[in-house]
């Protein structure tokens, strides 16, 4: 079951403000008569959460979002259970709820890793890596990346049993990605990006339902770009200090 803070925040503070405003400009003219207690509770619930509501609500749909990491399709770069902050302003400012944009602030860059609401269900969200973008052309073969006809480069950095974990440069930005079994058969293809569509790919590459599933994701449905984590905890494990604060490469 998937619940929509969004919605359920703006309507608390929908509902609070319409209290205040109501007892401003009628209830106020009726107080020397006395109100009824419910009524008088709910007017003193709304002054003191209203402001709160709104605060929240305008820093969450316009600043930053909290997200917490649900798999392990971005591994290295994020983990299980990595909690971090998503730019909401990063591509546009939408409005809550409706998600409609209404200033446009920039576009995503190759090799940014970005939030994303799944086309198939818009409640749900995703997080990956920007690899194509509008027009560009994607070859994914050989657990070898290839963007408009040149090879992305990557060099080694560790090897574990049968798993690579290699250091990528796409956009200027260099980040790892990991290579579970290089003898594994995956998902491979040639990729043309749409107009107005992102083509995104998860770290883990043996590992992520991602673009090469889902096909290329909507500019509509950009929640923001991931910066940074700040707390990482697993289940009932003690949290991760060394991870906090740490900028998404």
């Amino acid at each position: 079951m998937n619940i929509n803070l969004a919605l359920i925040l703006t309507l608390l503070t929908a509902f609070t403000g319409a209290v205040i405003a109501l007892d401003k400009f009628y209830f106020s003219r009726r107080r020397e008569n006395g109100l009824p207690q419910s009524l008088e509770i709910a007017i003193e619930y709304s002054r003191s959460f209203f402001p709160v509501l709104l605060f929240v609500l305008l820093i969450r749909s316009f600043v930053f979002e909290p997200f917490r990491i649900p798999s392990g399709s971005m591994m290295p770069t994020l983990l299980q259970g990595d909690f971090i902050f998503v730019k909401k302003y990063s591509y546009g400012l939408r409005l809550p709820v409706i998600e409609k944009k209404i200033i446009e602030t920039g576009q995503p860059k190759h090799g940014d890793v970005v939030v994303f609401r799944l086309p198939s269900d818009p409640n749900v969200n995703y997080i990956k890596r920007v690899i194509g973008l509008p027009g560009d052309v994607i070859e994914y073969s050989n657990h070898r990346l290839t963007v408009n006809g040149v090879p992305v480069p990557h060099q080694l950095k560790e090897s574990v049993s049968a798993s690579r974990v290699l250091t990528e440069t796409l956009g200027g930005r260099e980040h790892e990605i990991m290579i579970t079994d290089p003898q594994r058969k995956i998902m491979e293809g040639i990729y043309r990006v749409e107009e107005g569509h992102f083509f995104m790919m998860g770290d883990n590459r043996d590992n992520s339902r991602d673009s090469r599933y889902i096909g290329s994701i909507p500019e509509t449905h950009l929640v923001g770009e991931a910066v940074r984590i700040w707390m990482h905890m697993d289940g009932l494990e003690w949290p991760d200090w060394g991870r906090i604060g740490t900028k998404i490469q």
